[in-house]
């Protein structure tokens, strides 16, 4: 029995961000950037650079400065406008970019857990959570 480890967590991640860069093959799209224009895509809600930098600094574990180049990279290629009001919007350009990779990863997810049982995924869902809040809590100490 496979039990919850450094190594599996480990080997997991790999495996995803491999098939996350399959998906991004060919956009110019790296996996910080891919994080970014998914925060922005998803945000719900109009956000200043600031904003989404400090959602981006979040989930990539950078600093503000790091994210604030992932935003200007993505500005630069077009899927992502930068108003004179430093607000944020993603283009139609980014939205197509994210939209179609975006379904993509929702193909490879239902084939790695879509027909595990809904129990299962509940448990490993609140184990990961927990780790994750603990690694976050740790990051914040140092």
């Amino acid at each position: 029995m496979t039990t919850l480890s450094t190594k599996v967590i480990g080997q997991t991640e790999k495996a995803l961000n491999a098939l996350l860069e399959r998906l991004l093959a060919g956009t110019g799209i790296t996996e910080p950037q891919w994080v970014t224009l998914a925060l922005a895509a998803t945000s719900g809600e109009t956000l200043s650079a600031d904003a989404l930098a400090e959602k981006a600094a979040h989930s990539l574990k950078v600093d503000h400065a790091t994210a604030h180049r992932r935003i200007a990279e993505l500005a630069g290629h077009g899927l992502l406008r930068i108003g004179q009001d430093g607000t944020v919007e993603i283009t139609e350009r980014g939205q197509a970019q994210w939209t179609e990779v975006r379904a993509a990863v929702t193909r490879i997810t239902g084939e790695l857990w879509g027909d595990l049982p809904e129990e299962d995924l509940a448990t490993a869902g609140r184990v990961l959570a927990t780790v994750l809040s603990r690694a976050n809590a740790l990051l914040a100490a140092d």
